[in-house]
């Protein structure tokens, strides 16, 4: 088995010339093509259509390659945009394709499994059965690569938020939680429980997003309106798989955690130097993944922060800005894929860092 990883810049969040090119050239084979991962220059937000656009684009693209209709292709592809493109961030995005015709390989390499929930109910969201349902579809991607849980350094999920009944006979006793935070909050929490990070006994409607001592330091969650299903991408070190590329993840504790960076480098054998890689070292990374959030108690390391106080700028294109500001500085890299809103993802104020790296 063997992943295969394409990096393309793009000019606008809907320019596959790049994926268009590769294809046409032989380089990359579209039945083979596993997930899409990728960053837009939107706000992040809502009401960021450039996810939209840069997915819509690519089914244009890939519909007619694999005979599915071009609306189709995130039942085929996994597909994850991220937007916000503050500070030094370069747009760009990743391509996963998998070649099972390959012998087994010795020793382990990087490899990713594509797995969906069951569809949820409303009254569902952002609760118990949700973690559960989580948790179930991670270790069945677990058993799939045939990996334990230290072997798992990703988790990339498109959080369900199924739509509320309009019809007032329908209402609940309790608030609904089909927003983006609470889907990211359980969906973070299903991964926690599915790798060992949390006790099952730990867990209960009332503790998410509001007990931060809980979370996975390996999850990564955005969320999408009206989706009745998550879809999720799990990447590992798997045995048997060619070691051309390799993952290694580490948690920043806070914003300016930049030892947790440097970690996950001396994993994967690359060395910083004078604080930064090499342009040879740099040239080495394929991937490169973080959670931000401004710290809601409103200090970083004892000094007190502005990010949530700033009526101009949104928290989130703060955060954002200094964690993929931070990694392009230390990588020498700038198409990084940083993501906000941290629910149960790594510690309070802080976030899981994930490097993909070709190996020598």
């Amino acid at each position: 088995m063997r992943t295969q990883v394409h990096r393309f810049f793009s000019s606008s969040p809907a320019d596959v010339s790049g994926l268009a090119g590769a294809v046409a050239a032989g380089e990359i084979q579209p039945q083979r093509i596993v997930a899409i991962l990728g960053k837009t220059e939107g706000n992040g937000a809502i009401n960021d259509f450039s996810r939209g656009l840069a997915i819509m684009a690519l089914g244009r693209l890939l519909g007619p390659l694999l005979d599915c209709p071009a609306e189709d292709i995130e039942d085929r592809v996994f597909l994850s945009f991220s937007g916000g493109t503050e500070g030094v961030t370069c747009p760009h995005y990743m391509v996963f394709s998998v070649d099972e015709t390959l012998a087994p390989a010795e020793a382990k390499g990087l490899a990713l499994a594509v797995g969906y929930t069951r569809s949820f109910a409303p009254e569902e969201a952002g609760r118990l059965p949700m973690i559960l349902e989580t948790a179930r579809v991670v270790r069945a991607l677990q058993a799939q690569l045939d990996v334990g849980a230290h072997d798992v350094h990703l988790v990339q999920i498109k959080g369900a938020i199924p739509p509320v009944p309009t019809d007032p006979g329908q209402n609940m006793t309790r608030e609904w939680r089909c927003d983006m935070a609470w889907s990211r909050g359980a969906s973070a929490l299903g991964v926690a429980l599915a790798l060992g990070e949390v006790s099952a006994d730990a867990l209960d409607d009332e503790m998410i997003n509001r007990d931060w001592t809980q979370f996975s330091a390996r999850a990564s969650v955005s969320a999408k309106p009206a989706l009745l299903r998550s879809e999720i991408c799990l990447f590992a070190n798997a045995p048997g798989w060619s070691r051309e590329f390799e993952i290694a993840h580490s948690t920043m504790r806070d914003i300016l955690d930049v030892g947790a960076i440097y970690g996950v480098l001396e994993g994967l054998g690359l060395r910083p130097v004078h604080g930064q890689l090499p342009k040879e070292e740099a040239a080495r990374i394929c991937g490169a993944f973080a959670k931000s959030d401004a710290d809601p108690r409103g200090t970083v390391r004892g000094r007190r922060h502005t990010m949530w106080t700033d009526g101009d700028i949104s928290d989130m294109r703060h955060s954002r800005s200094v964690v993929s500001s931070l990694l392009s500085g230390v990588l020498g890299e700038s198409a990084v894929y940083v993501s906000t809103r941290a629910e149960h993802q790594g510690p309070l104020g802080g976030g899981p860092v994930a490097i993909i790296a070709r190996q020598s």
